[in-house]
């Protein structure tokens, strides 16, 4: 998939392979001055919790990353597919310039196509909403995260209400980093 960013060149969005593994570390270390979501994304991948894992590539060169991995999700009305979107880096040089936004919109995309009823992040409230996701949308959630308005959720099919109560089990990797 090819995509222009608003102050860039255009970047290319496709699925995780194998041998961007070095470079997805790099990426995150360096968007996050540290090597603790390095750390969540193998520890998820290791797992097999993975949804959707997207590079986005400046010619070949990988320069941003997204994950989103599954959730445990208990609901009043049965069990819906949940997935938590984290985390998302940009390398420094490309960040504010519309690359994490398209491999956000990308992976929830695909997310919907691969049945996800929910999507939940733990970000900035004044980030994520563009893309749809709402603080009130997660009040009915249960998780470590509940009550923060940094929790949102983006309800991604009818299965699952704005509303619904749940509760969120997050994987060990989230506390283990």
């Amino acid at each position: 998939m090819n995509n222009t960013s608003a102050h860039g060149p255009a970047i290319d969005i496709r699925a995780e392979q194998p041998g961007d593994l070095v470079a997805i570390r790099e990426v995150h270390r360096l968007a996050f001055a540290g090597d603790a979501e390095p750390r969540l994304v193998d520890a998820l991948r290791s797992a097999g919790l993975t949804v959707v894992s997207l590079v986005a590539l400046a010619s070949t060169r990988v320069i941003g990353h997204v994950l989103f991995s599954e959730l445990e999700c208990h609901a009043t009305r049965g069990h819906p597919r949940a997935a938590s979107l984290a985390p998302v880096g940009v390398a420094p040089e490309h960040q504010r310039r519309g690359v994490g936004g398209a491999l956000i919109r990308r992976g929830l995309e695909l997310c919907r196509a691969r049945g996800v009823d929910v999507v939940v992040v733990l970000g900035h409230p004044e980030y994520y909403p563009r893309f749809g996701f709402s603080a009130a949308a997660a009040r009915g959630l249960e998780s470590p995260y509940s009550g923060s308005e940094a929790f949102m959720a983006l309800p991604l099919t009818p299965a699952f209400l704005a509303g619904e109560r749940a509760a969120l089990r997050y994987p060990d990797a989230f506390s283990a980093v």
